[in-house]
């Protein structure tokens, strides 16, 4: 007797009679179900644009690494992390999930490495949504370091009074620069015990215009900042302060990525799913 695969068998339960969104068999094959790897602004913008397609079922995942993430507007939401490729690979296929675009952080390494083999197992179409890193103009005054631990010893030599813009988690790289003060933004405050450098903690969600970003190197006398380089518009205008203020910038790369399928924006995503 014929045995139904795993992926055929789920999309025929969630489409039976007693569902309560019952589809024509027609819908059952021709509709695919896109997972979306988001908690970014750009993965949220995605979901919505990629709803708006007939033939698209949007399931975006976020982490659950913030109180109150980026969440879409559109589509189903799960929030949780997947228990490593072994787990990433069990939805997949379970699900089953027809399409892949990753649109996480830049600095989401993990995830985005585990995606990358996750989809190659799964003979999944694979997609990696990662915005431009910013590039030095003339004017800046940018120190490039490959870790947080490298900016934190590239600020022993030069700094005071410093802004770091590096989130919650990479905080205990700094805590050990005693003689130095920080004022340290973050979207939430770091885990209960996690050791912290000396300074003021500064709890706000970008985007962030110029003239606050001005006035706030202003109002701390700061005279370096810490930064990853995210890329995009959102939390560019500190940049913009430091290059006018003539502030240096200690710049962390972002972490190498897979050898994959990319775009740089939203519409880029968008064409790439209307071609699959």
């Amino acid at each position: 007797m014929f045995e139904k695969p795993r992926w055929l068998k789920s999309r025929l339960h969630r489409h039976s009679p007693a569902s309560a969104d019952c589809r024509t068999l027609k819908d059952i094959f021709v509709k695919k179900r896109l997972l979306i790897l988001g908690g970014t602004g750009d993965a949220a913008f995605l979901a919505v644009r990629a709803s708006q397609i007939a033939d698209i079922e949007v399931v975006s995942s976020l982490a659950g690494r913030t109180k109150q993430p980026l969440t879409p507007k559109m589509g189903t939401v799960r929030i949780g992390g997947f228990g490593g490729l072994a787990g990433l690979v069990g939805f997949l296929l379970d699900r089953p999930i027809d399409l892949l675009i990753d649109a996480t952080h830049p600095f989401a390494a993990q995830i985005s490495a585990n995606a990358a083999v996750a989809a190659a197992e799964c003979n999944i179409p694979y997609l990696l949504l990662v915005r431009p890193a910013w590039e030095m103009v003339e004017g800046d005054r940018w120190i490039e370091v490959a870790s947080h631990s490298e900016a934190a010893t590239a600020l022993s030599a030069q700094s005071q009074r410093v802004f770091l813009t590096i989130g919650r988690q990479e905080l205990a790289a700094f805590a050990g620069l005693d003689a130095m003060w920080f004022l340290m933004r973050a979207i939430d405050p770091p885990a209960p015990n996690t050791p912290v450098p000396n300074g003021k903690l500064l709890l706000a969600r970008g985007p962030f215009s110029l003239e606050d970003e001005r006035q706030l190197l202003l109002e701390y006398h700061i005279d370096t900042i810490v930064s990853k380089n995210s890329g995009g518009a959102a939390t560019y205008a500190k940049i913009i302060a430091a290059r006018e203020l003539g502030i240096p910038v200690v710049m962390v790369q972002r972490p190498p990525i897979a050898d994959v399928e990319q775009v740089a924006d939203v519409e880029g995503a968008i064409s790439w799913l209307i071609s699959q």
